[in-house]
């Protein structure tokens, strides 16, 4: 039996209500991040989906439906929650669809012919639009790659208040855990990434590689602050999931996900506000990518970049411009193939080795120290080694990545499926 939810905090109160009321979980409650270059989502467009064991599903999905209820902010007029349940194997049009989600726009009106088609219970309030992330949830079983997130929320009376979260503490912990945690710090920025900046109900995010060395970091974090709940979730997060389609350029559409292999045809240049865009080919059309100022590392390394370089590049694809173009936003870049860097230079002189000066076009070269003269010197090319590296991969800096960007240290440290169990406690309360 499998739930989605709208928010993780929702889902930690559900999970509470479902363990008293006897239910047993098949999985963590799994945290999925759909397409991040939706404009209309949420802040983060994710989804929870809730996996138990249950003879039939009205009652866990009521029980979930109430908790929504009791908890959800009214006022917050943009917000669509929604829930949906299905009990038995999944079918594969939902699961086709859930992928879709990942990289692709996909409309409510998808997700209502699926929900009547396969008998899905739905529940949603002030529109439909929360059922996308809901179904997509219960589709996206998480069976390859994934990674896993301890959350800890704090109590009401500190909402939208300061989190107190003591710095060095999360230095220490990301010691001791790394490589299996990631993304604790941004260390040039001198700024923790496990905390948010909104009014929400987190204290806090551990994301890693393991339930057990996640529970390791809850020890070592020390805040000055009560902790009111804690849950950890199996999660998409730092997969890179959303890119799992390769575009040609002919087929970019605004706000898809996109991997994209073409040939540099027009050098980067560097624009108001310090970002960087460059133009990009293949045999079907052109598309400028943008790599902006917060990016750090990234942007430094597109200025690298010359004509003729082949590169791979990862993004969220925005809408044309004046000149009719799309842009794509990067997020990462692959270099495949680069071709020489090369600098022509006026011949030495060969008797004093100065370097010689032109007399003018097919006039020969004249050396201004020694006055020598050479009608049939050539100009010297010189090879200029180049900052990028073949096959290189190129992120922008920690604190400019999304929930689903793949961090340096977790290339190697993939899953391909491989079974888990669940721990005695990964939950309080």
């Amino acid at each position: 039996l499998i739930y989605g939810g709208c928010t993780t905090y929702v889902a930690a109160l559900a999970v509470e209500k479902l363990v008293k009321s006897g239910f047993e979980f098949a999985d963590y409650p799994n945290l999925v991040r759909l397409n991040p270059n939706i404009p209309w989502k949420s802040r983060g467009n994710g989804a929870v989906a809730l996996r138990i064991y249950a003879d039939e599903p009205l009652k866990p999905f009521s029980l979930v439906v109430e908790t929504l209820r009791q908890s959800y902010a009214r006022e917050d007029l943009k917000n669509q929650p929604g829930i949906v349940a299905f009990k038995g194997v999944l079918p594969s049009e939902i699961k086709s669809y859930a992928l879709r989600a990942l990289f692709d726009v996909v409309e409510v009106e998808e997700v209502e012919r699926l929900v009547e088609r396969h008998g899905v219970l739905s529940y949603w309030e002030k529109g439909k639009r929360g059922l996308i992330g809901a179904l997509a949830a219960i589709g996206l079983t998480l069976d390859q790659d994934y990674t896993f997130e301890l959350l800890t929320y704090r109590t009401r009376e500190n909402y939208g208040k300061k989190r107190k979260v003591r710095y060095e503490s999360v230095v220490e912990m990301d010691r001791v855990t790394k490589p299996l945690t990631f993304n604790n710090l941004d260390y040039a920025a001198k700024r923790l990434l496990i905390t948010p900046h909104g009014p929400d109900p987190v204290l806090y995010g551990v994301r890693g590689e393991t339930p057990e060395v996640l529970l390791v970091a809850k020890e070592l974090i020390k805040a000055d602050e009560p902790i009111e709940r804690w849950i950890i979730f199996r999660t998409n997060h730092g997969t890179d999931m959303h890119f799992v389609k390769k575009f040609k350029v002919s087929e970019l559409r605004p706000y898809v996900s996109a991997v994209v292999e073409g040939v540099v045809v027009k050098p980067p240049k560097t624009i108001a506000g310090g970002h960087v865009i460059f133009r990009l080919a293949d045999e079907t059309g052109e598309v400028d990518v943008a790599a902006y100022e917060p990016t750090g590392e990234l942007r430094k390394s597109v200025k690298e970049l010359i004509v003729g370089d082949r590169v791979e590049v990862y993004g969220g694809v925005k809408p044309p411009r004046e000149n009719g173009v799309l842009t794509i936003n990067l997020e990462k870049l692959i270099t495949l193939q680069l071709v020489e860097k090369t600098i022509t230079l006026n011949p030495k002189c060969p008797k004093c080795g100065k370097r010689m000066k032109s007399e003018g076009k097919a006039k020969g070269f004249r050396c201004e120290k020694c006055g020598l003269r050479l009608r049939n010197a050539e100009k010297e090319v010189v090879k200029l080694d180049r900052a990028l590296e073949e096959m290189g991969i190129y992120l922008a800096s920690p604190k400019a990545h999304r929930h689903l960007t793949k961090p340096k240290q977790r290339y190697g440290l993939e899953k391909r499926g491989e079974p888990f169990k669940l721990i005695e406690k990964w939950h309080e309360p």
